[in-house]
């Protein structure tokens, strides 16, 4: 057990996180660069970090932007959603993936996700479906991959645009693709608690090019000519605005960090795939806790390790939190229920159990790159030791 002091006192529990961003002298040497160009705004780096993301997904178009937040409500925008639609959304997702709908005007209808993988259906979408209902938004939740091609079957059969909330699913697989591959349009995270970061960012992916050039006019105010070809032109050409746009653009900075973090990104799900699988044989053992798998049509990058707190177990979801925190182990509670935030309390709802016991029973578990044999054995000790 790993013990520090630094002012000569009794000594505390060194503290184990439940995540940190794998950063090093690549990403500092790649910024350093952008900096000494002179050009930090979005320009030639944003380019290629879009170039290369595009290729790693298997899709033919992406644009960077701020936040995986704006790439979903540009995604909704491109996609032709409009006020006073509705957007299936599963409630059991972080607040982003219902507040994108609200953005644009239209209205967020939450549905119930599969128990296993916490991700929405075929089925589940179908009990929320509505007259008004013009496209869905899934979420390969935690880094699981959600099952698409019987909604996308769904979506084609009721006309529905399919979005793909992807902010965790950098490195997950469906089918044997990465996941996003088959939805209408995707959006992706690289805040740090995602595999692959920029510190804040984001991107849309896309198939198809005319919602992919809209989507850069809108991230840049909706601007006639792209920002990029006005400063690099010795004489810059007039502007127009045929639309209200946005200011949600990525700087070459963060696509600087983001192209290295993209190269170690297939060394980071290994590691990452590896401490699970050791998670797993301890938990296994431990009469209670579940700990979240694979689904059989797809692999997971483990963006987020939860397991479910049983009754067998002993201690509940809080109690088990406080019982490792005592122990210098920092977790979190799984994954919040957006239905039953007070932002979205005055809506109507289906019934949404499973959601419910997930947020009220699921906690995750430290898991980073850099965690150490010794760290993650703290965390299974105090899970195999409940009482102590």
């Amino acid at each position: 057990m790993s013990l520090v002091s630094t002012n000569g006192e009794t000594p505390t529990l060194e503290r184990v996180n439940v995540m940190k961003p794998w950063l090093g002298e690549e990403e500092a040497q790649a910024i350093a660069e952008v900096v000494a160009s002179g050009w930090v705004a979005q320009g030639p780096k944003t380019a290629a970090f879009e170039q290369a993301f595009a290729q790693h997904q298997q899709v033919e178009h992406a644009v960077a932007t701020s936040s995986c937040t704006t790439a979903l409500q540009l995604a909704l925008l491109v996609a032709g959603v409009k006020p006073g639609d509705d957007v299936l959304v599963p409630s059991f997702s972080f607040i982003a993936t219902a507040n994108a709908p609200t953005y644009v005007g239209a209205h967020p209808i939450f549905v119930d996700v599969d128990e296993a993988t916490g991700n929405v259906t075929a089925q589940t979408l179908d009990r929320g479906l509505t007259v008004a209902t013009t496209a869905v938004i899934v979420v390969d939740q935690g880094g699981i991959p959600v099952d698409l091609a019987p909604i996308r079957q769904w979506c084609d059969l009721h006309g529905l645009k399919l979005i793909e909330d992807a902010a965790c699913g950098a490195g997950s697989t469906y089918r044997g693709h990465p996941v996003g591959h088959g939805a209408d349009v995707s959006a992706w995270s690289f805040h740090p608690r995602k595999l692959l970061t920029t510190g804040e960012g984001g991107m849309l992916t896309t198939n198809n090019q005319q919602w992919a050039d809209r989507a850069r006019t809108l991230r840049e105010h909706a601007m006639g000519i792209s920002a990029a070809e006005r400063h690099s032109a010795l004489v810059a050409p007039p502007e127009s605005y045929a639309e209200i746009g946005y200011n949600f653009r990525m700087t070459d900075l963060q696509a600087a960090m983001g192209l290295v973090q993209l190269g170690k990104l297939d060394a980071m799900v290994a590691r990452r795939r590896e401490l699970v699988e050791i998670y797993r044989r301890a938990i296994d053992d431990i009469k209670g806790l579940e700990l979240v798998a694979d689904p059989d049509y797809g692999t997971s990058n483990f963006q987020s390790c939860w397991i479910k707190v049983l009754p067998e177990y002993g201690l509940d979801r809080e109690e088990l939190l406080e019982h490792l925190g005592h122990r210098g182990i920092s977790a979190r509670r799984g994954i919040m229920a957006a239905h039953l935030q007070p932002a979205y309390s005055g809506l109507k709802n289906i019934g949404l159990p499973v959601t419910e016991s997930l947020t009220n029973n699921t906690l995750i578990l430290p898991l980073f790159h850099q965690l150490g044999a010794a760290e993650q054995q703290r965390v299974i000790d105090a899970l195999s030791n409940p009482g102590g």
